[in-house]
């Protein structure tokens, strides 16, 4: 007779490890499955956590930050190859799965390696690596499996020269020149920070423009920032083919005739809910194309009411900080505790160099509601911290309503932009307006400062 659990999420990325903590504080018995040998998921394996230790490891060997005063040849390490970007990340993530493993352990949530393939609506068969097979009945479940590279057929992904992102962390050697094709949040963060280390980047991309959720000033100083240190950008044409020549270099041609022939390619399209192996149609449920789940967006319930699903195999926004939220919502909706309603704005964040986090309404988005606005905007090398710092680039823009006064949107790009946007965030949702900003103090000398800049740059234009 299979074991009954409460609750079983499969996965343990930052949705599913949320959901199972949340329902386990609620006293209920827990099982989560993982695919993998350890704990975490895509974002502590292949996604969120390499990406980012990559970049922060980049940015401290190349000695990137401190350019700005010591010159664009300016090193901490001469010489940077792969292993120096693998020994900080190895490091990085065994202290996060430890970590994981004690929260689940504190808990007393139950974790079970293997595959999960339901049987039924209640029931799962999860495969281990030894290939045996156990039978677990939930009385609610969770999928959180997260997404896998879009992989088309007509590329050969088995080229070592010929990467996804989730092969990219484990790159075998610095190549000198990279194609990156698309240009998503993933693709645009790989792309910058091989740049970062000197490396020469093409990004393809066949949409006319990217971005499309960011504002669009933000976006036209970003790639204004990318082409100033030699990015190239090939828009607006689709990739046709992919093909290693005859001198191992690999050349992308696209649907215009043109190519593009560098040493590797990364190859960054979009990504699919990693759901093609858990057999749903035994538990009456059906994906999109991309292989993601529909559910109530306020409870995350699928169209069975017991299954639940959170986190990037739901689509937008793919965020892991809003992954962990609706695992949270997601467990204590199933076991009947009441929430209060969500905030009205989140923050973006793009880990790529340089940064961008936005929160609230681009100016594009102010000016279709037709609402009667002002913009302020502060340069960091304005702030005395950044020039500390040795900032040469990097903004910060806030719009205002005149009629009023709130805060509508905050949108940063530079050093630090993640960490400042909670200002914005606080004050949007609390529906502060531009007197905040002029009235307050803040520390000095500090990057938050923009703020004020900014802030005072948009009340000189508005009427008083």
């Amino acid at each position: 007779m299979a074991e009954i659990y409460d609750f079983i999420v499969i996965g343990s990325g930052p949705s599913g490890r949320r959901a199972a903590i949340q329902a386990a504080k609620l006293g209920k018995s827990v099982l989560v499955v993982e695919g993998r040998t350890k704990v975490g998921g895509v974002s502590v394996h292949t996604g969120t956590i390499p990406s980012k230790t990559l970049r922060e490891t980049a940015l401290n060997l190349s000695g990137w930050r401190e350019r700005g005063f010591y010159g664009r040849s300016y090193r901490v390490k001469k010489e940077i190859g792969s292993e120096d970007l693998s020994i900080r990340l190895s490091k990085t993530l065994a202290y996060e799965v430890d970590v994981l493993e004690h929260q689940f352990l504190r808990n007393g949530v139950h974790t079970m390696a293997g595959f999960a393939r339901f049987v039924d609506e209640n029931r799962v068969a999860v495969t281990s690596p030894d290939e045996s097979e156990l039978v677990v009945e939930g009385r609610r479940i969770l999928i959180a499996v997260g997404t896998v590279p879009h992989r088309p057929a007509n590329i050969d992904f088995y080229d070592p020269a010929i990467m996804d992102s989730d092969g990219i962390v484990d790159v075998p050697h610095l190549p000198r020149s990279l194609t990156v094709v698309g240009a998503g949040v993933i693709g645009l963060e790989y792309a910058t920070i091989f740049s970062a280390l000197d490396v020469v980047v093409t990004i393809v991309e066949p949409r006319e423009s990217f971005l499309d959720f960011v504002d669009r000033e933000v976006v036209e100083e970003f790639i204004h920032q990318l082409r100033d240190r030699g990015v190239t950008f090939r828009l607006g044409s689709a990739v046709a083919s992919v093909a290693r020549e005859a001198d191992g270099r690999i050349a992308t041609t696209m649907a215009d005739g043109r190519s593009v022939r560098t040493e590797m390619l990364l190859y960054c399209a979009g990504r699919m809910g990693a759901t093609a192996s858990l057999g749903l149609d035994t538990c009456g449920l059906t994906t999109d194309t991309r292989g993601r789940l529909a559910v109530n967006p306020d409870t995350f319930q699928t169209s069975v009411p017991h299954i639940y699903a959170a986190g990037d195999v739901i689509g937008f926004p793919s965020l892991a900080s809003t992954s962990m939220e609706q695992g949270r919502i997601a467990a204590c909706h199933a076991f009947g505790l009441p929430l209060p309603p969500a905030p009205q704005y989140f923050p973006y964040g793009i880990y790529a160099v340089p940064e961008i986090s936005t929160v609230g309404m681009s100016e594009q988005e102010v000016r279709d509601k037709g609402i009667n606005y002002e913009c302020g905007i502060a340069r960091l090398r304005e702030t005395s911290r950044g020039h500390i710092m040795g900032l040469e680039q990097g903004m910060m823009k806030m719009i205002f309503s005149n009629k009023t006064r709130r805060l509508l949107g905050v949108h940063i790009i530079g050093e630090g932009a993640t960490e400042l946007i909670h200002i914005g965030q606080a004050v949007l949702n609390l529906k502060g307006t531009v007197d905040y900003f002029i009235e307050n103090t803040f520390n000095y000398p500090t990057l938050a400062e923009a703020y004020k800049i900014a802030a005072l740059d948009a009340w000189n234009r508005m009427p008083h």
